[in-house]
């Protein structure tokens, strides 16, 4: 019965979480072209490596059997030949950014569905998987890659590293490496406020403590297989996106303050985890908390400071709930300037806002960020 349940409720999961115009060539362009320059110079970590959910899964999940993808249009628009690559974005998404800031390389290949060049493991790889998240209830919702399975790809990837590196090679490779980790949106989002398996078992604060006991797990993991620098994103303001300001927002989709104080909550406590890690003897990782939450309320609540003129819809269809597979050009219309928007569908921001999004990370922490 409890798998009849979840297989039933993947689909709702789907919806809740997460004819086009022409654009001319110049405004397509603008996305990747403004970044392109910031991975010159001499490279400030040896690769980057990456696990997470949606926000930085560039498209591990297109072959997996689940609803939660991004491998059509208008997903990619403004990529590279407007390629739906499977990132879920209208372009980059924060882990090329992040890697084009170390100025490592320009995009961050996926570990799944990918012929790798010697040049892509070399400087790491993504094995994020959207709709994942710290509690092993989320992914198993929508039938994704769980955390623990993107540690073994890293176990995998570590052993295709030795095979073309050499074992001290690919030891200087992940000892210089910088570990970029972001999940945690889909467990509040979806597998909290939108399924009964955990509202029903837990409060807010005693499902924070259970997303926090799958992060101190999650970390202990990564630096037990040799991360010495790794990037934590904390969660945003996840009552303030689109499709979560749909379901709880009322009739004037306001920012839902429940799913804005689990976020908050977790940030707070995830923080107090952190530094207790940094602060045991003999610990030789620096783990840097990364906090999201400002900037992006300031887009999602001010976004015309940085010429956004639509905060609360995304760019594609009705922007009130399309996501994955309910964001598809070939069904319904997409906005004509996505410059103007900060989301691309109800759950995802745009290219234009994660490069705020990343600028924002660098500034209050990028002198922590270098190994």
């Amino acid at each position: 019965m409890r798998r009849l349940r979840l297989q039933q409720l993947a689909v709702v999961v789907a919806v809740l979480s997460v004819v086009r115009p022409a654009v001319c060539r110049e405004q397509q362009n603008n996305g990747t072209a403004a970044v392109a320059g910031e991975e010159r110079g001499s490279p400030r970590a040896t690769a980057v490596i990456v696990f997470g959910d949606s926000i930085v899964d560039p498209g591990n999940n297109n072959n997996l059997h689940t609803q939660i993808k991004a491998n059509h249009p208008p997903y990619g628009r403004d990529f590279d030949g407007h390629v739906a690559t499977g990132r879920f974005s209208n372009g980059l998404v924060p882990s090329d950014l992040v890697a084009q800031k170390l100025h490592v390389k320009r995009l961050v290949a996926p570990w799944l569905n990918v012929d790798h060049t010697p040049e892509d493991l070399v400087t790491g790889v993504s094995f994020a998987s959207g709709a994942t998240g710290y509690d092993p209830l989320t992914p198993k919702i929508v039938s994704v890659i769980t955390l623990e399975q993107q540690l073994e790809y890293f176990d995998e990837y570590r052993g295709k590293l030795v095979a073309i590196a050499g074992e001290e090679e690919a030891e200087r490779i992940i000892d210089g490496a910088f570990f970029f980790v972001c999940a945690g949106s889909d467990d509040v989002a979806n597998t909290y406020f939108t399924t009964p398996f955990r509202i029903l078992e837990y409060d807010i604060p005693s499902y924070v403590d259970l997303l926090l006991a799958g992060v101190d797990k999650f970390l202990r993991s990564i630096i037990a297989r040799g991360a010495k620098l790794i990037g934590f994103v904390g969660l945003p303001p996840i009552g303030c996106v689109p499709s979560q300001r749909t379901v709880g927002g009322g009739l004037h989709r306001r920012c839902e303050p429940k799913r804005n104080y689990a976020a908050q909550l977790y940030n707070s406590r995830v923080q107090v985890l952190i530094n207790g890690l940094n602060a045991e003897p003999g610990f030789n990782t620096r783990v840097v908390y990364l906090g999201i939450y400002d900037i992006i309320q300031e887009l999602a609540e001010g976004g015309e400071r940085w010429g956004f003129t639509e905060t609360t819809r995304g760019c594609c269809g009705t922007g009130l709930i399309e996501v994955t597979n309910l964001c598809d050009s070939r069904f319904m219309a997409v906005c004509q300037d996505v410059s103007k928007h900060v989301f691309f569908d109800s759950f995802h921001p745009t290219q234009r806002a994660y490069k705020i999004i990343v600028d924002n990370i660098w500034d209050n922490y990028g002198h922590l960020l270098q190994p």
